[in-house]
This record gives C-alpha cells, sequence and structure tokens, in this order.
C-alpha cells in the first residue's frame, strides 16, 4: 500500500500529475471534490464559491476536516489498489492527517512553478489569472492558499518537482515518481542490490 499526496498553488500542475497517476492505472482522489461536493451540498456555486466553502469546513470543523472526509475514498481505493495519488493538499494539518494514517506508506510530493508560468497556464485554461473574467485573481488565491498552510506544507515534501519546462518533461518526472512508489518492495529492493 502507498498514498502519494501533492501539494503545490494554483497552476502549479497537480492536475496534470493527477492526470499521469490515471494513465499509469493510479485511481486519484481530489481533496477539491470533497470542498465542490459541500459547495453544491449548500446551494452554491462551486465555480465561484469554492474557496469561500473550503475555508468554512476548516472553521467549522478544523484545519484537518477535508483531509478527514477524504481518508474513507482513500481507504475505499486502496481495497482494491496498491497505490492511490491524493490530489491537493493544502496545509501542513493535512500532511500531519495523512501521516499519522498512512506513516512510511506516504510520500508528499510538492509540484512548484513561477508565478507568470502558473497565470500563463491558468489564462490558458480560459481563465483569467488576473479576475477579470469574474473569477477570483491568481494573487488573491495563492494568498488564500497560503493561509491555509501550505508553504509549510510544500516544506516537509518528501520530493519536489519543479514544474517550468515542457508538459512531456513534467510528465516523465511525475512518471517516474509514480511507477517508484507502485513497484513492489521485493521488486525495489533487489533492484538496489
Amino acid at each position: 500500500m502507498h498514498v502519494i499526496g501533492t501539494v503545490g498553488l494554483p497552476g502549479s500542475g497537480k492536475g496534470e500529475a493527477a492526470t499521469v497517476a490515471r494513465e499509469e492505472g493510479i485511481p486519484v482522489v481530489t481533496m477539491g471534490d470533497v470542498v465542490r461536493q459541500e459547495t453544491a451540498d449548500r446551494g452554491m456555486d462551486p465555480a465561484k464559491d469554492h474557496g469561500e466553502v473550503a475555508q468554512a469546513l476548516r472553521e467549522e470543523n478544523g484545519p484537518a476536516a477535508i483531509a478527514e472526509r477524504s481518508l474513507p475514498m482513500i481507504e475505499d481505493r486502496l481495497e482494491d489498489h496498491e497505490t492511490v495519488l491524493v490530489d491537493g493538499l493544502r496545509s501542513d494539518v493535512e500532511v500531519d492527517t495523512f501521516e499519522k494514517r498512512f506513516g512510511e506508506a506516504f510520500t508528499l510530493v510538492s509540484i512548484e512553478a513561477p508565478f507568470d508560468v502558473r497565470a500563463e497556464r491558468i489564462d490558458a485554461r480560459g481563465r483569467d489569472a488576473n479576475g477579470e473574467d469574474g473569477g477570483e485573481p491568481l494573487e488573491r488565491r495563492d494568498e488564500r492558499e497560503r493561509g491555509f498552510g501550505m508553504d509549510d506544507a510544500m516544506d516537509r515534501a518528501d520530493v519536489v518537482v519543479e514544474n517550468a519546462d515542457t508538459l512531456e518533461a513534467f510528465h516523465e518526472r511525475i512518471r517516474r515518481i509514480v511507477r517508484e512508489k507502485t513497484e513492489p518492495i521485493d521488486e525495489r529492493e533487489s533492484e538496489a542490490r
């Protein structure tokens, strides 16, 4: 059993890492889905109110609320798969939650890219990084994410992946990490000899 968590600011490449995991046959639990579901349950707009609901969940149920709601989904997928990727940790408290539950079987990957590169990616998705389309500006999103403790979580990463190169190069780096974590332990040990 192994759980790989990803952490990174908006536009850094967490979604692309999840795509690679899926291509490798690894199920993905997206922590943002917990927030989107709660947003819908509250009758709010997931596109506009995501950040507000994420903050409210943490205020109402504690800073580990979203991680704790993700645990049953992760454990469910581990029943049929050796490895699960958890997309989108936001804080050191969430890291604590997963480390406590999965111990040595948890690896945190920080995906990092410069602000201007991330802004270009968000613009390329059809969303304006400046917020002129009615969405939240990237600077404000970064500030909110950092307020959750994202910088502390990123500092605790077991692996750091700089994602300022080509998409193909990034996919290959993620593919190597995922494959390393999904190899049976006895194969890794024999390769090390």
